[in-house]
This record gives structure tokens, sequence and C-alpha cells, in this order.
């Protein structure tokens, strides 16, 4: 097979078909006002076009299609059912804002197909505190649990322009190499459409100002879907397995490790709330794309720094690995520098700024003026802009 002819036309289908349909979805979504106003818990400053998820998802389906004359594609059904669903009911919370409690079946309804339909779970904890197979109770429990916390924690991670877009970007890519290595061309081809679809919504997200769209939980959801599919596939199916034994890669730690900030900040943040008496599911601006965001570092810098402590994390994780540790210091390992790495930072700069409060003010100010140059922002926003 010619593994670089599928990913050239699988990534260049799936970007060409975002491409076309974004201004389309943007000129609807002005003209129904289906849009994300500003309020005291979001950070633009005017209304918003909010259907890039349907962008998303269209150029996820094209590139598979388009794929599908190389490699067969027709198992993918499960998947991509199962991310329309997700994407539409994000896409009516979105207009209509649902209850969480609709949100919340239709997640596991979701996650049940998935199981007895796709045939993916969390069914084995491979040798992970002496535990192996797991039998069929707890393999819905857990998955349920997991998935759910997956999902949500994607949608949590959408509070910053391009930060959604580069850190789904960066886990396709992990996941998406893994595949190609075993020869899972299906998922593969996922991975790769993924990032096709992405990259031109992430360019209109990121320098586009009338162009500009967000993902929106029509298009957070959906992505959770396709990562809990990853996680699951890596879980489950025995070729993970020989290679991760073979090589001493415990797969629960690496599948935590490659959403490891995101499930942790989301872990920190519901704590806290719940710490003050509120409910869980209230917004606000706790999450660490805030902190930096409100430490004076740009969008695009926020996006990348989180994307780099998650993959830090990974790598972390990698050095324990080849150093022999076993499937639990592994976990342990993960858990820590996620821990360090989220939950320290938050708590380190909380502190700075209750023991030296005018200096961290300083730092601020002089971060926010002594951002790079506009130029090149300007330059891509005109170009996106006439996209």
């Amino acid at each position: 097979m010619n593994t670089f002819l599928l990913t050239l036309i699988t990534f260049a289908v799936a970007f060409v078909g975002v491409a076309v349909i974004h201004p389309y979805l943007v000129r609807f979504a002005k003209a129904k006002n289906i849009v994300d106003n500003p309020n005291t818990r979001k950070i633009q400053i005017r209304p918003v076009p909010v259907l890039g998820g349907l962008a998303i998802f269209f150029g996820i389906v094209v590139g598979i299609l388009a794929a599908h004359t190389i490699v067969p594609c027709a198992d993918m059904f499960v998947i991509l059912a199962c991310m329309m669903i997700m994407t539409y009911v994000g896409a009516l919370d979105d207009v209509l804002d649902i209850s969480p409690k609709i949100r919340l079946i239709s997640e596991v309804a979701v996650i049940l197909i998935l199981i007895y339909i796709g045939g993916f779970s969390l069914n084995n904890f491979h040798g992970l505190w002496g535990i192996g197979a797991l039998p069929e109770w707890a393999t819905v429990l857990v998955t349920i649990v997991a998935v759910t916390g997956i999902i949500n924690a994607i949608n949590l991670i959408d509070g910053a322009d391009g930060l959604f877009s580069i850190f789904c970007m960066s886990v396709c890519a992990i996941y998406g190499t893994l595949f190609l290595a075993v020869g899972d061309y299906p998922l593969f081809v996922l991975a790769v459409a993924a990032i096709g679809a992405v990259i031109p919504f992430l360019l209109h997200n990121a320098f586009g100002i009338e162009s500009k769209m967000f993902v929106g939980d029509g298009g957070s959801l959906q992505m959770g879907v396709v990562l809990s599919v990853f996680v699951m596939e890596a879980i489950c199916k025995p070729e993970y397995t020989a290679i991760a034994e073979a090589q001493n890669l415990a797969l629960v730690p690496f599948v935590l490790a490659t959403l490891s900030i995101p499930v942790f900040d989301t872990l920190r943040v519901m704590i806290a709330r719940i710490a003050r008496g509120i409910s869980p599911l209230i917004g606000d601006k706790t999450h660490l794309h805030h902190l930096f965001i409100g430490l004076g570092i740009s969008h695009i810098g926020t996006a990348v720094l989180i994307t780099l402590l998650n993959f830090c994390v990974v790598l972390i994780w990698h050095a324990a690995a080849r150093g022999g540790c076993s499937a639990d210091v592994q976990l342990y390992v993960v858990i820590g520098a996620a821990l360090l790495l989220d939950w320290g930072i938050y708590y380190l700069v909380a502190l700075l700024d209750k023991t030296i409060p005018q200096r961290m003010n300083r730092l601020r100010e002089w971060k926010i003026n002594h951002r790079p140059n506009r130029r090149l922002f300007d330059f891509m926003r005109k170009i996106v802009d006439k996209m």
C-alpha cells in the first residue's frame, strides 16, 4: 500500500472540504444569529458564529470517503454515526442551550453504541495493579465513566483561540503514528482526516476577523468521540498489547498521558468548584488557559504552551517506560507529571499573586506590551478573511 498517497489524499480532501464549506457556514450562522455571545466567563468581546463543528465533521467525512478508494473504510460507519450524533447534540446545545442531563444521556447512549455495536471499550488494565481483562459489567462501567470524562474534558479545553485545534491535532498525530505502525489503516485515516479538517478551521479561528468561527460544542463533543475511540482502540485490541508488552510500554498510563492536561485540568476545576459549594457544571474562568491568558500570553501562545505541557507528560511517561518502570510506576509518573504541570503551575501563580501582587502585575503589563509584532498577524488575517 502507498502510505504517502493515502495520507496525501485523505489530508488534502479533508482540508479542501472544510476550506470550501467554512465561509458558507459563517454566512449562514450570522444570518440566523447562531452565534456565541460574550459574557462574564468568556474571553471574546463580540458575537462569533458557532458552527465550526459542522465544518470539521464534513471535512472528516469527505476525507474518509476519498481514502476509501485506497483502503476499505466501511467499518468506520459506527464511528461516523456516533460522531454525527454528538455533533448535532452539541450544535443543538449551541443554539438552544439544552440541559446538561440531555447531553449526559446522549453521551452515554453514544458510548453504549460504541461498546455493543462498534466493539470499542476499555476492557483490560493490562496488568496495572495486577488487573487484566475486566468482566463485562466492569468494562461497561469503566468505559462509560472514562469516555464521558474524556468527551467533557475536550469540551472544556475549548476556551482560547486555537487551543482546541492545536491540541487535537497533536493527539491525532500521536495516535495516527501508532495506528500506522501496526497497520490499523482505517483509524490512521480518521486521524489524518481529522488533522486535515482542523487546520483550515484553525486558521480562521486564530487569524480571522470576518471569517472567525468557533468550533462550538458540536465540534468539541465530536472530537471527544474521536479521541475516545483512539484510546479504546489502543486498550482493547490485541495488536497494541503485543507491541506494548515487547517494549515495556504500559497502555493505560500511555492513553492517560496523551490526554493528561485536559483531564487533570477538568478534575482540578471541578474539585475547586465543589469545594466552594457551587455546581461543578457552572462555568468560570479557572481553567489553565484562562490563567495563561491572564498572564498576558496570547491565545496562540497559550494553545502552544498547553499542548507542549501535554507532550511533556507523554515524554516523561516514555522515559519512565524506557527506564524499566512497571505499569504501576508508569501510571504514578504520569499522574505526578500532570499534577505538577497543571495543578502545580496554576496554584504557584495563585500563590505569587497573593504574595507579590505588584511584581505579578508588572509581569502581566510587560508581557502584554512585548507581544510579537502584529504585522504577521495582520498579514495572515487579510489572507484568511479572503479565503
